[in-house]
């Protein structure tokens, strides 16, 4: 399976740099797994709404230029489908035979993710009503793919 995690902005932080590392190298015993980053916009601290809404449409037009059409897209958004880690880990058996081997993630900014990306999506997941950073996010995805293949595998882990 082809796993690409397609998210806006870089990260910053030499901690979530080295854990996201980490669990990439742990996902190639599973998948072939990359990040591709897409540019965020700056966002002025008292930006209006429809400044807001440029932002969004900007980060989502970056977006969906990396998106093929034979990709299977699912979007983490707030308003997505919740899942237990083992359902989770269904999910990723189930959308691996849908998806013909190619599985898209996408992290938005900031600001979340433009309608058209939400449009553009074969599934929408979230993974709390709470609102993580996106380069926290990221981590988190990771770390539950892991552990979905882990669980896939009946193999020690998600305990």
């Amino acid at each position: 399976m082809n796993i690409t995690v397609l998210c806006v902005g870089k990260v910053k932080e030499a901690f979530m740099r080295e854990g996201i590392d980490e669990y990439s190298k742990r996902l190639g015993r599973y998948i072939k797994m990359k990040i591709v980053e897409v540019q965020d916009e700056k966002t002025p601290e008292n930006a209006s709404g429809n400044e807001n809404i440029r932002i969004i449409n900007t980060e989502g037009e970056r977006i969906l230029s990396k998106i093929r059409d034979t990709d299977y897209v699912c979007a983490l958004a707030i308003n997505g489908k919740t899942y237990s880690s083992e359902e989770f880990s269904d999910y990723l058996a189930r959308v691996q035979i849908k998806s013909k081997g190619n599985l898209v993630f996408v992290i938005g900014g900031s600001l979340g993710l433009s309608d058209a990306v939400i449009r553009r999506a074969d599934d929408s997941i979230s993974f709390s009503r709470m609102t993580f950073p996106h380069q926290l996010m990221r981590m988190i995805l990771l770390e539950q793919i892991y552990r979905g293949y882990r669980i896939l595998n009946n193999e020690p882990y998600h305990k």
